[in-house]
């Protein structure tokens, strides 16, 4: 992989990223995105734990197929 290609894969991954942020910052998937049955919440007098286990793992799998779209 030369510098260009390298480039032309940070400018799309920057594309995506800030293209997420802005549907994450309007409010999209504010319901849904938050609460994913198996992520881990733990709440106890005056504390809070939230693990997002599952949502994690989903992004990671859409990223892994975006990145390998772009491979090929």
């Amino acid at each position: 992989m030369n510098g260009q290609d390298a480039g032309k894969i940070l400018v799309v991954v920057g594309t995506l990223v800030i293209l997420a942020g802005v549907l994450l910052w309007s409010g999209f998937g504010k319901g849904w995105l938050r609460r994913l049955p198996g992520d881990i919440h733990y709440e106890k007098s005056g504390m809070s734990f939230h693990f997002p286990i599952v949502t994690c793992l989903l992004v990671s799998i859409v990223l892994s197929l975006l990145l390998r779209l772009f491979r090929k």
